[in-house]
């Protein structure tokens, strides 16, 4: 299905692919602003970095290289394109490892200077935020959106397409990262996260009850860090056989769960929202999906989840964002553009683009 952009003229038509490296998957996807999403291709370096417990920059970096020339030929066959019909290159700007972050922007400048394309660098957030807008039934601006991955949790205020307002984020350790450093203390393997929440699936309820973090005090902010350390100490001592750690996980997850939610019920009711989003590698756990859908539900608000693939990072939110940026006519200089570190809605290359 199409997303629909106005230009000058009406309905601006755009395709563009899109790149992604800005941790350990490297992805590639052509968006059409008419048809819809043609293509997406991704690799996984999970089975890379598992021996190492988590995510080894050079080794990622290294990675992306030997992979994003094949996954490029790969997309653009499957979208049946050529370079021709490809209007535009976008490419994930940061915030990530910068290493990855340096490939991926490198090789997107230097396809779309030989293909004579614009190009533009992409907020990784900003694409995670726009990812439901891929699925059939995509909400319209303005919607809350809560951003739940592996380095953030935000509640975000979303009035369009570059119109961002944090209400809310966490002040230490992200959902997705306390999940992570749980998983490791329960001896699972990277990634941790998913394999947490299987664990929980057979743990009984109620046997360990940890704190909800900042659920005491006004506000929208998070704090996890506190929650991963009461895990630490709750371990401490114990035999970890596998009821125990399935008891363990069940009760970090709900506390998590709770957390989480209780924040975003309390954003719906203050802000009068019709419509919530949920975006990133966290959005994907089911016992999330069901509290939110009841939280929603009560709030009288959609609720709308991209699918699986698209929580966590791919080339397909990159390629939509990068569409609809160029389809409004924003471009940005011929410099390589990449940044570790960039807080959702500050100046980045996509807002200091001009516009035709």
């Amino acid at each position: 299905m199409g997303v629909p952009v106005k230009g000058k003229g009406g309905l601006r038509k755009m395709r563009v692919i899109g790149i992604e490296s800005s941790c350990d998957e490297t992805a590639v996807a052509v968006f059409d602003t008419v048809r819809g999403l043609l293509s997406h291709r991704l690799h996984s370096q999970i089975a890379l970095h598992q021996a190492y417990g988590g995510v080894v920059p050079e080794l990622a970096s290294r990675d992306h290289i030997r992979r994003l020339l094949p996954l490029v030929r790969e997309a653009l066959a499957a979208a049946q394109s050529s370079r021709d019909s490809v209007d535009g290159v976008a490419y994930t700007a940061g915030p990530g490892l910068i290493g990855a972050l340096l490939v991926g922007a490198g090789f997107a400048r230097s396809l779309a200077y030989a293909w004579g394309k614009p190009a533009i660098g992409i907020h990784h957030l900003e694409g995670h935020l726009l990812a439901p807008l891929l699925e059939p039934e995509a909400p319209v601006f303005p919607f809350l959106a809560l951003l739940v991955s592996g380095g953030h949790t935000q509640l975000v205020d979303v009035a369009g397409v570059g119109e961002y307002r944090i209400l809310g984020q966490t002040l230490d350790d992200a959902a997705g990262e306390a999940f992570d450093k749980t998983a490791k203390m329960l001896g699972l393997p990277y990634p941790g996260g998913a394999a947490l929440a299987q664990l929980a699936e057979s743990g009984r309820p109620g046997q360990f009850n940890f704190p909800r973090p900042m659920l005491d005090r006004p506000g929208l902010d998070f704090s996890f860090s506190g929650l991963k350390t009461a895990a630490l100490v709750a371990l401490r001592g114990r035999v970890l056989d596998e009821e125990i750690r399935a008891d363990v996980a069940r009760g970090f997850q709900e506390a998590v769960v709770d957390t989480l939610a209780e924040k975003v019920r309390r954003a719906l009711v203050g802000g009068g929202y019709r419509r919530l989003v949920v975006a990133g590698g966290v959005g994907a756990n089911m016992r999330l999906r069901e509290r939110l859908g009841d939280i929603a539900q009560d709030a009288e608000a959609a609720v709308y989840f991209p699918r699986a693939e698209f929580c966590t990072d791919n080339g397909a939110m990159i390629a939509l964002a990068g569409a609809l940026r160029l389809a409004a006519g924003e471009r940005a200089s011929l410099a390589v553009d990449a940044r570790a570190s960039w807080e959702l809605g500050a100046p980045g290359s996509a807002q200091q683009g001009s516009t035709d």
